[in-house]
């Protein structure tokens, strides 16, 4: 290996040099390619369950590969290998070079490798640990979701890291590494009451090594599963109707994820799929809103040092104060509008093509106040916890299902329900926003964006906002 990436030692888990990459960049751009990369992945994840006290599954899993990508105007050629061996490498990409041609051929550039920001620096890698240290921490968790109250009969707790290694190197000459660690742990809590069983459950998920998940987080995160599920056994059928709805703080964000955010990515609109293809620069919501997609908060799980093309990840205003700025773009749709990409180019793994993708998406605080939303409303609902969701990309239409949430009451929250459907159009709950309060955060829990197959990990969050009318159904278990 050249001392060039010798210095980077990510680079040493895919035994290449600089020679290696520029012939295989050369083949793939041989017929007249205007771009190609490559899109190097070294993932070692680990995972195990403790369910009843017993450690009933534990495994440890490999991957590492290549992937080539050409592309020539709005095409893409793109295939893969799982072997790093150079004849396996050049093979793939004769495959992916198969989509261009007649163009003109690129001349071979100077390799420069790229510092990128580090946003999720940690003092141990995973690597490093050992299953044994972890076993504890599932063990304490069990042992404090069961003291929380004697109603609880189950727990099972799942805990998963991963240490990921990437090297973009670009026909362009750049190549940029990253290493990519990542822990989630969930907890599932089944109580008893009188015959009646009611479940309920809580993560948390960050780029974050072990010392992170101390006993005071593991304890919210417990109190949070418990208390989900205990409030099960009073809660009661809900309204059903044209209401107001309460959108809690946190995990409603899954919401603004599913129904707009996925519409503001720039390949569904490039292609005109989108509501939103024809929106930019116009009022799209109140003045009091804006939605940001970012792919710097520090330790999210969403977070990125450099986008899946090598490109720097940044705070992109999507919605500003109602207007819609910007879209989310990869390299081929923020060369089809013109403007630079935004670092949200993504991809599952070398298996899979990048594409436009979000990162952790949040709405700004609002003017508001929790209370005061509360209080303008007359009759209607808070929707608290989502368990899962349909959502039409194009026209924005949704149907959420809410595990938990309150009766809002003259002003006041009362009695909580359960089982709520609320369903309704993105772009158009977006407008009908009347209020939103300044208690913005991210959810901490373990979500996963799914798109045209592929599952990369996302943050997502926002403020209690008020929606002055959504349809609300329910039905009883």
């Amino acid at each position: 290996m050249t001392q060039l990436l010798a210095e980077h030692p990510y680079a040493a888990s895919f035994d290449i040099d600089e020679a290696v990459i520029s012939r295989v960049l050369s083949e793939a751009t041989a017929r007249g390619a205007a771009f190609a990369d490559l899109y190097f992945q070294h993932t070692v994840s680990n995972s195990v369950r403790l369910e009843d006290g017993i450690v009933n599954s534990a495994s440890t899993s490999v991957s590492r590969g290549v992937g080539v990508r050409v592309v020539q105007e709005d095409a893409t050629g793109y295939a893969f290998s799982e072997s790093l061996e150079p004849d396996a490498m050049l093979s793939a990409a004769r495959t992916a070079a198969a989509i261009a041609s007649g163009g003109k051929s690129i001349e071979p550039q100077e390799i420069r490798v790229h510092d990128v920001a580090d946003h999720y620096a940690v003092r141990r890698d995973w690597e490093d640990v050992a299953a044994t240290e972890k076993l504890p921490l599932l063990q304490t968790v069990e042992r404090i979701a069961k003291s929380l109250d004697p109603a609880v009969e189950k727990v099972s707790v799942a805990w998963s890291d991963s240490d990921e290694r990437v090297l973009v190197a670009t026909s362009e000459g750049a190549i940029y590494t990253d290493r990519r660690p990542m822990a989630i742990i969930r907890l599932s809590v089944t109580a008893e009451k009188n015959g009646e069983r009611q479940s309920g459950m809580s993560s948390l998920a960050r780029r974050e090594a072990l010392d992170w998940f101390d006993e005071e987080r593991l304890r919210t995160m417990c109190q949070e599963a418990v208390d989900r599920t205990m409030i099960l056994f009073e809660a009661g059928r809900p309204p059903a109707g044209e209401m107001p709805v309460v959108l809690a703080a946190g995990a409603s964000g899954i919401l603004l994820h599913e129904a707009i955010g996925h519409g503001l990515e720039a390949d569904f609109n490039r292609k005109g799929i989108s509501i939103y293809a024809d929106l930019l620069n116009k009022e799209v919501a109140p003045e009091f809103v804006t939605v940001v997609d970012d792919g710097t908060v520090e330790h999210e799980r969403g977070a990125l040092n450099v986008d899946d093309e090598g490109n720097p990840t940044e705070r992109t205003v999507l919605i500003d104060r109602g207007v819609l700025r910007s879209y989310m773009h990869d390299r081929i749709s923020a060369a089809h509008y013109g403007v630079a990409p935004t670092g949200s180019g993504r991809r599952q793994s070398f298996r899979h093509v990048p594409m436009p993708r979000m990162r952790c998406t949040y709405m700004e605080d609002g003017p508001h106040t929790y209370d005061e939303i509360i209080a303008s409303v007359d009759h209607g609902i808070v929707a608290e916890t989502f368990t899962n969701g349909q959502v039409q990309i194009g026209a924005g239409d949704f149907t959420f299902f809410v595990k938990n949430g309150w009766l809002i009451e003259k002003g006041k929250v009362t009695a909580p329900i359960r089982n709520v459907n609320i369903i309704g159009n993105g772009p158009e709950a977006l407008r009908n926003i009347t209020m939103a309060a300044n208690d913005a955060k991210l959810d901490l829990g373990g979500w996963t964006c799914g798109k045209e197959g592929q599952g990369v990990p996302v943050s997502q969050g926002i403020p209690s906002v008020l929606v002055k009318s959504l349809t609300v159904g329910g039905t009883d278990e």
